[in-house]
């Protein structure tokens, strides 16, 4: 890596300010031919300071700006880094960057400057991937979660593990070695066994959390149903905040699905307002539908949304039998309208969770919370004392080792002799190796850094 990268590090469009990021060997020395410095001056700037300039296209100035400077190793990429901050126009960025090309750097690729942070020793593979889940969090949780991974909480539940792997190899090996090949004695035989034990339950508490890694990552797929005019448009507009659907008197006016990320306190919930589900002659209303059947088959959770001003109907009854099986809370709406539903006989019924709600009134939104983070968390999400990954290449990576491991408990319970627990041991360290890329392969490598943003 002795080439010298550049790409613009903010969002293109007009605005305050964009950056051109420049990193590498030359970068010190392509800001001082863009600012017009001297030998002297570029020598003397120190680390980590901001200096005022000018930079210019031969002799013409083209634009006042602030240019940071970074001497390695204390930078994200442990090179030399230039971040020059000028005014947000499109144009004048773009020209400052080529500026840059033109002096001796080159576009970097997708991630390239993380993918350098991680070359270089500054940050494990598991870190590299938590950069762009800090970049794309939606929640409070998602971020919290991301920024423990980015700082090396998932290297520190792995690595314990791998080390004690490694330790029971070298005992293994140690007694494969011995000329007279005299076979571990029972005493060591049942510390291996403890051993093999803790690690299973470590890794099994990891997969344990994926789940819920996942859903604070990515948010809770939550499917609103209901039959016609019941209040599932007002009820996405109260929980969103924000006029997202159309509401008239009209049955039937959602016609297809209305997708939307909100969030309900800490909570994202990756909503699908569907169509009124009843009988229908209207082919446009069928098919809305049909794709609001889709989508409850999908969900992982579903929001039953009804009428508590209207009796209970077989449309109701037929929506029930839809949602058997899933994740599902009733939203009883409308209860600043006289009721002629009993809330607490309705739940029994239909053996439900249930929420007295009015979207009018803008009441029940904290007992919905309230109640998710039950059903999904069990009331807590513990971001002090646990890793949730959300990654699924990790997640498949630790699964790997945890059967590795369990096929070295399986060895050892059915007597097989100790050469036998080495590959499996092996297999198991090389997983979780390849989670921190202590161990990993080039086209890994670049498949994780070309999912980044440029100049991340």
């Amino acid at each position: 890596m002795t080439d010298t990268i550049a790409a613009i590090s903010t969002a293109m469009g007009n605005s305050g300010i964009n950056i051109i990021r420049i990193s590498g060997e030359e970068a010190f020395d392509i800001a001082k031919k863009l600012l017009h410095w001297d030998d002297v001056k570029i020598k003397c700037v120190s680390s980590h300071t901001i200096h005022h300039g000018y930079v210019y296209d031969g002799e013409e100035r083209i634009d006042e700006v602030l240019v940071s400077f970074f001497k390695s190793p204390k930078t994200y990429t442990r090179e030399d880094i230039v971040e020059i901050n000028c005014h947000g126009g499109s144009y004048v960025t773009k020209k400052i960057l080529g500026l840059a090309i033109r002096t001796g750097a080159r576009i970097a690729e997708p991630g390239e400057f993380t993918k350098r942070a991680f070359l270089n020793g500054r940050i494990d593979l598991s870190q590299a991937e938590a950069v762009m889940d800090v970049i794309k969090a939606q929640n409070d949780y998602a971020l919290k979660s991301a920024e423990k991974q980015l700082s090396g909480g998932i290297r520190e539940k792995i690595n314990p593990v791998k080390n004690q792997i490694l330790s029971d190899v070298a005992l293994i090996e140690a007694s494969l070695d011995d000329p007279e090949n005299i076979p571990l004695d029972e005493e060591r035989i049942k510390e291996l066994s403890g051993h093999i034990n803790d690690e299973i339950a470590k890794l099994e508490q990891i997969i344990k959390n994926f789940e819920n890694g996942k859903l604070i990552k990515e948010g809770i797929k939550t499917v609103i149903v209901g039959k016609p005019n019941v209040g599932k448009s007002s009820f996405l507009n109260y929980i969103s905040g924000s006029d997202i659907a159309i509401v008239t008197d009209i049955p039937g006016t959602t016609r297809d699905a209305i997708e939307e990320n909100i969030n309900i306190g800490d909570i994202s919930l990756n909503i699908v307002d569907t169509a009124g589900i009843r009988d229908t002659d209207n082919e446009i209303e069928r098919i809305g539908i049909e794709r609001a059947k889709k989508h409850l088959s999908e969900a992982d959770l579903v929001l039953f949304v009804m009428d508590s001003s209207r009796e209970l109907t077989g449309e109701d009854i037929e929506i029930a039998e839809l949602i058997k099986g899933h994740k599902c809370i009733i939203i009883l709406n409308k209860t600043d309208l006289d009721s002629k539903i009993n809330a607490s006989k309705l739940g029994e019924k239909f053996k439900l969770p249930l929420i007295e709600m009015s979207a009018a009134n803008r009441t029940g939104l904290d007992t919905l919370e309230d109640k998710i983070k039950e059903m999904f968390f069990n009331n807590e999400i513990d971001l002090n004392n646990e890793i949730y990954i959300s990654n699924m290449r990790q997640e498949a990576e630790v699964r790997d080792a945890l059967e590795s491991l369990k096929l070295v408990k399986k060895s050892m319970d059915d007597g097989m002799s100790e050469d036998f627990y080495t590959i499996d041991l092996m297999n198991a360290y090389n997983s979780l190796g390849t989670i921190t890329g202590d161990i990993s392969s080039e086209d890994l490598v670049n498949k994780i850094f070309s999912d980044f943003c440029m100049g991340k």
